[in-house]
C-alpha cells in the first residue's frame, strides 16, 4: 500500500483562542485539538470552494447566454427544417377546420 505524502501546518495563536478551539473539539466530540481543527477547516474550505465554482460557473453561464441573445447565429438547415414542418403543419390543421 502506498503511504500518503505528509505535511505540516504550524500556527501561533493567543492562549484563549486555543482554549476556546480546545473546548470546542471537546464538546464536539473529536478526538483531538488537531483533528477538529482539520475536519472543521477542510468542511469549510470544501464549501467556499463549491460557492466560487458555482458563482464561477453562473458568471460563464450569463455571459454565454447574454453573447446568443446581442450575437445570434444563422439558423442552420435542421432548424430551417423544422420550421417549414412547423408550418406546413400549422397550414394542414388550419385546413382541417
Amino acid at each position: 500500500m502506498k503511504k500518503k505524502e505528509q505535511a505540516r501546518f504550524d500556527t501561533r495563536l493567543p492562549k484563549e483562542q486555543k482554549q476556546l478551539f480546545e473546548k470546542a473539539a471537546l464538546l464536539g466530540g473529536y478526538r483531538s485539538l488537531t483533528d477538529f481543527v482539520i475536519l472543521t477547516v477542510q468542511e469549510k474550505a470544501v464549501e467556499i470552494i463549491n460557492e466560487k465554482e458555482q458563482l464561477i460557473a453562473s458568471e460563464e453561464d450569463a455571459r454565454i447566454f447574454f453573447d446568443a441573445i446581442t450575437n445570434p447565429r444563422q439558423p442552420n438547415k435542421a432548424l430551417k427544417d423544422a420550421l417549414d414542418e412547423y408550418n406546413a403543419y400549422k397550414a394542414k390543421i388550419k385546413s382541417e377546420k
